[in-house]
């Protein structure tokens, strides 16, 4: 029989390095607590995935409270000038003075706060197989994994911070019976492609009876591109010309055409997960809630998760002082269902106010003065920088 490994102690095991899972690795490293990041993927792997691309105002101020200013500074990658189009029609955005939102695609953020953490002394553990959580509802939990190598190893902590997504490990160790889980289907889908196409104009999004689209920076040489469909299209029924023919109709002028070198259908949803606790488990990012990509909220949800978590753990090691981590699920809903509020509301005025083919036109009527009023106001007209600029 093989001896149980005896296990590595520290105060927090962070399962998942994603932005989630390394923005709260940096603000425990930084203030003294111990921790240890455990990813499934490689290096590699991690720092190449594709997805938000804007860090809201408050994301921006987080990492600068924190000390991370380093992070989100000096991206190599140029932002397209974004618009948004209405029947071709190019809309004025007004991003205003107050607005400290910046375009960072989720792979270079990634990568900066991987840079930050292993130079600050960090450890972080890739290529982590068979992640196992053990004992959460206990006060000794353990996680155990196999190394690169195929050794096992375990990890004692105080507690575990799961930020390995929606369909990760961490979530699945909680019993269903101790979860409600909140999910609305909004009856649209989009086809998400990813294209070897440089930064360019026009981007943004474009809202056409034939649908909503959005062609988005994803870096240097790549873009990341929507187009609404219905919810029973299939990928084989979009080839790469029928793609590039629709982007040009839904923008209204001919777009920058390239390879692609990915694409599929994505079903526009919301979820919510609650509590975020299950006794020592912490649940953070994708794995506690999903808002619909129309948002650009998903990134910035998963930044308030990270820096709730990481106060509260700091109280507790100084202080003793547990009730933050008591308060921690409460106190992300409240902002979460804020958030889910506008995802709800955006989602539906952009899809309404084009094809009426989903709710009708007296549907797209009411969507359509919406708009005109959010673009005659400049208060309102704010928000529409964020979504021009970068659609989760």
């Amino acid at each position: 029989m093989t001896p149980t490994p005896t296990p590595e102690k520290t105060t927090v095991v962070i399962v998942g390095a994603g932005v989630a899972g390394l923005t709260l690795a940096n603000l425990l490293l930084r203030n003294g607590v111990g921790c240890i990041v455990v990813e499934k993927h490689s290096r590699a792997y991690v720092e190449q995935r594709q997805r938000a691309g804007t860090i809201d105002t408050r994301g921006v101020r987080l990492f600068r409270t924190w000390g991370l200013d380093e992070v989100v500074e000096g991206n190599p990658i140029t932002e397209a000038e974004g618009g948004f189009f209405i029947d071709g029609e190019e809309m004025p955005v007004d991003t205003g003075d107050d607005n400290e939102s910046l375009y960072c695609p989720q792979q270079v953020l990634v990568r900066n706060l991987t840079d930050v953490f292993l130079r600050d002394g960090g450890d972080l553990r890739f290529e982590a197989a068979e992640v196992a959580l053990e004992d959460v509802d206990g006060h000794s939990p353990l996680v155990r994994y196999q190394d690169g190598t195929g050794a096992a190893k375990t990890l004692g902590c105080d507690l575990i911070a799961g930020c390995d997504g929606h369909h990760g490990v961490s979530r699945a160790s909680v019993p269903a019976a101790a979860l409600t889980r909140f999910s609305h289907e909004y009856g649209y889908s989009w086809l998400s492609v990813l294209a070897d196409v440089p930064a360019a104009h026009p981007s943004g999004m474009a809202i056409h009876s034939r649908g909503l689209a959005g062609l988005i920076p994803r870096g240097a040489k790549a873009s990341r591109i929507y187009l609404q469909c219905p919810l029973d299209d299939t990928v084989e029924q979009w080839p790469d010309e029928r793609i590039w023919s629709e982007l040009d109709a839904r923008f209204g002028t001919r777009v920058t055409t390239g390879p692609i070198a990915d694409k599929r259908i994505l079903p526009l949803r919301s979820v919510v997960y609650s509590p975020m606790r299950h006794g020592t488990l912490y649940l953070l990012g994708d794995a506690a809630h999903i808002v619909p990509p129309m948002s650009a909220k998903g990134i910035n949800l998963a930044l308030n998760d990270a820096e709730v978590l990481a106060r509260a753990v700091i109280q507790q090691v100084r202080k003793g002082d547990g009730s933050l981590l008591d308060s921690y699920s409460d106190t992300c809903l409240s902002h979460i269902w804020n958030y889910q509020a506008f995802a709800a509301w955006i989602t539906e005025l952009m899809h309404n106010a084009g094809d009426s083919s989903y709710e009708g036109e007296f549907r797209k009527q009411i969507a359509r003065a919406e708009l005109q009023r959010q673009f005659t106001s400049p208060a309102a007209n704010r928000l529409f920088s964020e979504l021009t600029s970068g659609v989760n």
